[in-house]
């Protein structure tokens, strides 16, 4: 997959990002192109070899028809009800890693149930903000909506599962 000066992309479990820039650069004895993308949660700049670009699961941003599904997810869909800490955090993991939109829509979904039920650890409250972050982010520049209105969008569909979006730790 290529990609363009000024496009955005989603970095899988990093989130959206421009890419600022396409330069070469040796990479031991051989040259190798890179894309300079830099992150728009945090502004970090990455460099991603074109070699590796499937292997870190860079992609577009999803298209809003995709985003339609998700929101139909947030609302109706059911989650996978994984009772051990360790297998669960595994799980959540995988799918934050690999980076699709539904898989991130899985993980917030998942968590906002379970914390109804009871206290998420640390390390599933940060998880569930980096979801709720990525899901803000891609559906606010798919749908061209300013931030705040894609928090209403993903809040009205949680709210049909009776399900409330958290406020950002």
């Amino acid at each position: 997959m290529t990609f363009n000066v000024g496009e955005k992309v989603v970095y899988p479990n990093q989130g959206v990002g421009t890419i600022e820039n396409i330069s070469m650069r040796n990479f031991g004895a051989r040259p190798e192109r890179f894309y300079l993308l830099r992150l728009a949660s945090n502004h970090l700049t990455v460099m991603v070899p074109f070699s590796h670009v499937g292997d870190v699961g860079l992609r577009k941003v999803t298209k809003n028809g995709h985003v339609e599904a998700v929101l139909k997810f947030l609302a109706t869909g059911e989650t996978s009800d994984c009772r051990d800490w360790k297998n669960r955090f595994k799980e959540n993991s995988g799918k934050m890693r690999d980076g699709s939109l539904i898989g991130v829509a899985q993980v917030l979904k998942g968590l906002l149930i379970l914390q109804k039920k009871k206290p998420l650890s640390f390390r599933e409250k940060k998880m569930l903000d980096k979801a709720r972050h990525m899901l803000i982010m891609e559906v606010s520049i798919s749908r061209a909506q300013r931030e705040q209105q894609a928090i209403e969008t993903l809040q009205n569909a949680l709210a049909k599962s009776d399900l409330t979006l958290p406020p950002a730790l």
